[in-house]
């Protein structure tokens, strides 16, 4: 048996403490920093398979660092388990149920990320003390992915130093390689201070920190023409200082995400509007303050890395979903509106257009795609932002995405909490873990992948070097 039949066959060995975990953190839901029990979980089955754990990094009490072995290289597995907020759903039922009306529930399958690369590094040890390789396994515990960017702090704060490459996956509706780059993005609160009065006795009185607000708003709608295409910049309302008409509005608060596809371009957009909030604030008497949230790099993709994980998918080869999968998935995909099942389609026909009309046929037919996707390699940039693009300027760093929601699912919604505990997100998640620990496994014992993949980091960089723009004495909150 080779090596790599050997780490599958550990992983299946051990499925159902990898399906424990991912359930147990399902059922915890936490979200941003406070993730205590989901942080609880993982670090006592690390700890159970003999890695040791410390806990705590950067401010965060629930982030870690699970350490297992001694030597070069050092790899690092890459955790999130962290929840969405106001997302609640019962598992396994195919319409919308809240059962805790307001709590979090994990709608984009952060409790399988997390123990997929469990399954991934436990897999790599084991095989490793068999095989008699030597060489450092580390698992990041990163909290806050979703609102927060953990691993921004962990970056800025050296936590991921000495690391030769990162390794990690995404659950998603199809198996392949995450071969294109994020958003840079910054997080911002802008707080308005201003003087209340009787609106209508003694307006000369009153400075309006929502008119400051709403004019920041316009002018940064203004600005939306002068800057670069790809960039996106949206905001919230966190406080409108109070539900009085009759009342000039004396506090206002806004959260900005100002998103570009360098983080050089992230910060000039950033400047720009930390100007039009000053001039706000200028125009309405008030004052304004800053306060750092997070902020996350774009996502540098590695080309020798990607190249071996995708081998590594293709001696996978299928999922493996059973007709029973295939038939709980098509609960969900037959919900879908006419232009989200035409939408996917269309996606998937672009991806497969290599494909013979009768050989594309029943692909599109699947409720769980089973096939893995066409190799695809890009600088180009997403619309979204992770904070894996903070770990992916510090080493060479690799992803791939596995299925394991519905045909046509999207994200942060209801249907992906629902499918969080299944089969088939089991399926996927075990799958997942395979390919990670394969890829490890290429990386400790062809010294030359390795130099390959360092080589393709330091030109992509281009002589660039991570930058972090939140100050030192800002942390998590």
């Amino acid at each position: 048996m080779n090596g790599k039949n050997r780490i599958c066959r550990i992983i299946d060995q051990k499925s159902q403490r990898f399906t424990d975990t991912s359930d147990e953190i399902w059922a915890y839901a936490e979200t941003r920093f406070t993730l205590p029990r989901s942080a609880d979980a993982l670090c006592a089955a690390l700890e159970a398979e003999g890695f040791q754990v410390r806990r705590g990094c950067s401010g965060m009490e629930d982030a870690f660092v699970a350490t297992w072995g001694s030597g070069t290289p050092v790899l690092g597995f890459l955790g999130e388990y962290d929840a969405l907020p106001n997302l609640n759903q019962e598992a396994n039922l195919a319409e919308k149920k809240t059962v805790i009306p307001g709590a979090a529930g994990h709608g984009c399958g952060h409790n399988l990320l997390g123990a997929g690369a469990l399954a991934g590094a436990v897999g790599i040890k084991d095989y490793m003390q068999e095989a008699g390789i030597s060489g450092t396994i580390r698992y990041y515990g990163c909290p806050a992915e979703e609102s927060g960017s953990g691993k921004a702090f962990m970056a800025r704060n050296g936590v991921f130093e000495g690391v030769d490459a990162f390794l990690t996956w995404h659950p998603m509706t199809e198996t392949g390689i995450w071969g294109i780059s994020s958003l840079a993005n910054i997080q911002v609160f802008f707080t308005f201070q201003g003087v209340s009065a009787h609106a209508a006795a003694a307006p000369e009185h009153g400075r309006s920190a929502l008119d400051a607000a709403e004019l920041m708003n316009v002018g940064v709608n203004y600005l939306r023409e002068h800057i670069v295409q790809e960039a996106r910049v949206h905001y919230a309302y966190l406080d409108v200082g109070g539900a009085a008409p009759n009342v000039v509005q004396p506090t206002a608060k806004l959260l900005y995400f100002i998103r570009a596809p360098r983080t050089a371009q992230s910060k000039e957009i950033f400047h720009r509007v930390v100007s039009i909030a000053k001039g706000a604030a200028l125009m309405t008497g008030t004052t304004v303050e800053l306060t750092w949230d997070s902020f996350c790099a774009e996502y540098i993709v590695n080309e020798p890395l990607a190249r071996a994980m995708y081998a590594n998918l293709q001696q996978l080869g299928r999922v493996g979903f059973t007709d029973e999968e295939q038939a709980f998935a098509r609960r969900y995909t037959d919900q879908l509106t006419p232009q989200s099942r035409t939408a996917f389609q269309d996606k998937l026909r672009r991806a497969l257009s290599h494909l013979q009309p009768e050989e594309l046929e029943p692909i599109l037919q699947q409720s769980v795609l089973d096939e893995v996707m066409p190799y695809s390699l890009t600088d180009e940039a997403m619309p979204g932002s992770t904070d894996v693009g903070d770990a992916s300027w510090q080493a060479p760093t690799v992803q791939c995405t596995v299925a394991c929601l519905p045909a046509g699912t999207v994200l942060h919604s209801w249907e992906c909490v629902s499918c969080g505990k299944s089969g088939m997100a089991h399926r996927g998640m075990l799958y997942a873990g395979k390919a990670l620990a394969m890829t490890a496994l290429d990386l400790l014992t062809e010294p030359e992948l390795l130099k390959k993949a360092k080589a393709d980091f330091e030109r992509r960089l281009a002589g660039e070097r991570y930058d972090c723009p939140i100050p030192a004495e800002v942390r998590p909150h």
